[in-house]
């Protein structure tokens, strides 16, 4: 957790002027920046980098290699302007290096057109229902791809034949996960069952067996590292919470101001996973880190405000986990839900009760919460492996 500083800088309030400059008899790159230490150390590191007493700037040699090492240095904790280089235009930056193809299937989209929409009342009961808007966004796009397969029949009309026909369709056409196999399920049984008042009949409907997938968790060392390569204060706040509370997506973006309660040294989780509160707990180091950004920052309702005042994106924090993995030089393949993994897979490390990570997490079941046990390296320290006895 060293890698949380609250002197960490902020790409909005950090710009570098990139400017033609002939100095003695060469021609250069010139760096106009307002004085900032950690600016000048990172200037250091460039090829050739001198300062200009005349010019009052920093320059370097003006080549293809300094420009796209200019960009890669500053990328994340600058705004690096290179407009009068470009007749007004900014470069993009250097294009990232691809990530290794792996062996999992490519998900096929579907090959017919949506020509009609769902039900008025299907939307109304989820509504009535209280669904969270992340589900009711989910049900009515997986129902409406459903309804669509059969554009002739109308949705009442649908039978069980033909749900496990659009089920063979998902499985050995698109190649859907199971996960998502099991969400159109639900979606379709909401509407036969709570809609149309049908009785259950969960027969008819076969669910993909269970993965039992070990979660992927980060370690503590490349934690650290992804939180130093994050410069900018408000993503590294974003990563330290949802590391050190064990905190969902959702439930970072749903903080408000009010809710962090940095004298109890807790975290105040308003409607979490079926909208149950709970509280978890806030770390000393993300009390320090907070302060300076609330400060900085001055976030009036949400905790983390998008430019118009409004929710911060789950996909935007999606981004930001992604772009300081990479600063991290981390192998992609990790989800921001790793980090709560790692979270409840370090606290049971630590040797804390199962009981008390399950509060904490707001786990309805000890046995969800007992798979980190399964994940855990401490488990298997103290076992003598049967070959070493030899």
């Amino acid at each position: 957790m060293e890698g949380i500083s609250a002197t960490a800088s902020n790409i909005d309030n950090k710009k570098i002027m990139i400017k033609p400059l002939h100095h003695r008899e060469k021609n250069c790159l010139a760096l106009h920046f307002e004085y900032d230490r950690n600016l000048i150390d990172i200037a250091r590191k460039l090829t050739g980098v001198r300062w200009s007493r005349t010019n009052k700037c920093w320059y370097v040699p003006n080549n293809p290699p300094n420009l796209k090492e200019l960009f890669r240095l500053f990328k994340g904790v600058a705004w690096v302007d290179a407009s009068e280089l470009y007749g007004g235009k900014n470069p993009s930056y250097p294009k990232r290096e691809k990530a290794k193809p792996t062996n999992k299937p490519k998900r096929i989209k579907r090959d017919y057109e949506i020509v009609k929409d769902i039900p008025q009342s299907y939307i109304d009961k989820l509504k009535r229902r209280r669904y969270s808007e992340s589900t009711i966004i989910t049900y009515t796009s997986l129902f409406r791809d459903f309804v669509n397969y059969y554009p002739d029949l109308e949705p009442e009309n649908i039978t069980e034949d033909d749900i496990r026909r659009y089920q063979d369709y998902l499985v050995n056409k698109r190649k859907v996960s199971q996960s998502m196999q099991n969400q159109a399920i639900n979606a379709i049984k909401f509407y036969f069952e709570q809609v149309l008042g049908l009785q259950k009949k969960a027969y008819w409907i076969e669910r993909p067996r269970k993965e039992k997938k070990l979660p992927q968790v980060l370690s503590q060392s490349q934690i650290k590292s992804m939180l130093m390569a994050t410069k900018n204060l408000k993503h590294k706040c974003m990563l330290g919470l949802l590391y050190s509370a064990g905190l969902r997506n959702g439930e970072l973006v749903g903080l408000r101001v009010k809710d962090l309660l940095p004298e109890k040294s807790l975290i105040f989780i308003r409607g979490g996973k079926g909208k149950k509160d709970r509280t978890t707990i806030l770390s000393d180091k993300m009390k320090i880190v907070l302060k300076a950004y609330i400060d900085q920052y001055k976030p009036v309702y949400w905790l983390f405000e998008s430019p118009e005042a409004k929710m911060y994106s789950q996909s935007s924090v999606r981004k930001v986990f992604i772009q300081s993995l990479y600063k991290a030089r981390i192998e992609p393949g990790y989800r921001v839900h790793d980090l709560r993994h790692s979270f409840a897979t370090h606290m049971v490390e630590q040797g804390v009760n199962l009981r008390i990570i399950q509060e904490l997490l707001g786990h309805g079941s000890s046995k969800t919460t007992e798979i980190y046990t399964h994940v855990s390296s401490a488990n298997y320290a103290q076992i003598k492996n049967p070959l070493d006895e030899f």
